[in-house]
């Protein structure tokens, strides 16, 4: 089974941290991702959606000291839904995503949620993919 969630977008706060009894470092993180299409008439439609992302121990300073307001950010981690009883004892639930990964994608200096793209990572290739030398003309088909 796989629980595994990857988000790039623009932060719209600065992280929240706060510390464990333990001391162990937690960051909150409100992340929009926007989505641009055009509809049947034509017209360009865009919607946000607004994730909330939690990072833990060293990730959490990362976020802390290098990540602000309007920075482009790649994020990568799990899903995780969680339930609670507001004042008047009525189920709440809230699902946020538990970073695994979190990188800068605006450029050192750069305030503008607008900055540079940098193209996250690749995932190595399943397999080992052709990366090895191979030319891929061994591949029986």
């Amino acid at each position: 089974m796989v629980n595994k969630v990857i988000l790039i977008g623009n932060l719209g706060a600065d992280p929240e941290i706060r510390y464990t009894p333990s001391g162990t470092a937690v960051a909150t993180l409100r992340l929009a991702t926007s989505r641009r299409w055009k509809d049947r008439d034509g017209n360009l439609q865009e919607e946000t959606e607004w994730h909330r992302v939690i990072a833990w121990a060293q990730q959490a300073e990362f976020c802390s000291n290098y990540l602000s307001k309007g920075n482009k950010v790649y994020v990568e981690g799990r899903l995780q839904t969680r339930k609670w009883k507001d004042q008047n004892d009525i189920d709440r639930y809230t699902t946020e995503i538990i970073a695994a990964t979190v990188q800068n994608l605006s450029p050192r200096g750069s305030d503008s949620a607008g900055g540079g793209y940098e193209q996250p990572p690749l995932p190595p290739e399943p397999f080992g993919g052709m990366s090895g030398g191979g030319t891929g003309e061994d591949v029986p088909f």
